[in-house]
């Protein structure tokens, strides 16, 4: 039998002066009470009760170990209390990574706002381009955008970011506009890459297929912020997600430079380990930056 049962059934016979009240507290039968105070003795080799028609007392030894069995009791009790308390109210530290880009420019604004309302929770963040191994590496929650790989990782989807083709207004005087996919055989690509040998832009089109597209390539570069700059100042055409082209194109620093073509919006996932219980801290963080994404929309995000 269960040491903890027996513990309280123990416990409860003392407590209440008798098994009919120790059953009556614990909701089972008198029977079964005695049955689990009867195993506790057999298990220990010791008699813990005095056992009489008229009344039910511990020995010595039942004293002694009265004492050291509510102690057992009432750390459990505050182990399952924790738990409760832990699946109720966000607390803890959350580990969480995104890409250097969408974590400096969206994701960093909304987990201030998300630590003021929760401040029982603390944020570890991890930037990076690199794909991080969530589970080997410790981490809660990360947030990947565009198509994600087969894995054993559950994915929610968050939102959808915009994509454009864009260009400064510069490189567009001195080149020409696209005026269609053909065209940027004869323009310079900029590339958002970790390969640097890539010189081959891969568009997804609204209606699923995919457009491989070939130019001369003057930039390769695994950092977002760096490709929009380069894309600024002139150095080419670039893909760029609606977060990193939104406040540069609102400023009338690029333009998009093919506004009639019908490009996929890659999709944002948040993605975190498998199990059974997602942990409150890492599903009050989840709505909130649900929330946040929908509210906003792609085509505001700053």
């Amino acid at each position: 039998m269960n040491r903890l049962i027996e513990m309280e059934a123990f416990a409860n016979v003392i407590d209440q002066g008798g098994f009919t009240d120790a059953a009556r507290k614990m909701g089972i039968s008198k029977s079964a009470v005695s049955k689990h105070v009867t195993s506790l003795e057999n298990r220990l080799g010791a008699r813990l009760l005095h056992r009489t028609t008229r009344r039910v007392g511990p020995t010595d030894i039942g004293v002694a170990y009265y004492d050291r069995a509510r102690r057992v009791l009432s750390d459990a009790g505050d182990a399952d209390a924790l738990v409760k308390s832990m699946q109720d109210e966000p607390t803890g530290l959350l580990r969480l990574t995104a890409a250097t880009d969408f974590g400096t420019i969206l994701l960093s604004p909304i987990v201030s706002n998300f630590l003021i309302r929760n401040p029982a929770v603390q944020v570890g963040m991890d930037l990076s381009n690199r794909v991080v191994d969530l589970i080997s590496e410790g981490f809660d929650l990360a947030i990947r955008i565009g198509d994600l790989p087969d894995s054993t990782l559950i994915r929610r989807k968050l939102a959808e970011s915009t994509v454009r083709i864009c260009a400064s207004p510069y490189y567009l005087s001195k080149f020409g506009r696209p005026q269609q996919l053909s065209d940027l055989t004869n323009h310079k690509l900029l590339h958002f890459t970790n390969d640097i040998t890539e010189n081959c832009w891969k568009l997804k089109m609204r209606t699923g297929e995919i457009k491989q597209v070939k130019g001369g390539v003057s930039l390769r570069v695994n950092d977002g912020q760096s490709l929009l700059n380069a894309t600024r100042c002139g150095l080419g055409l670039a893909v760029l997600p609606s977060f990193l082209y939104r406040a540069a194109m609102k400023a009338g620093e690029i333009v998009d430079a093919m506004p009639n073509l019908n490009l996929m919006p890659q999709p944002i996932f948040a993605v975190y380990p498998p199990g059974q219980f997602v942990q409150p801290k890492t599903r009050a963080f989840l709505d909130y930056l649900a929330n946040v994404l929908a509210d906003k929309g792609p085509e505001t995000w700053e």
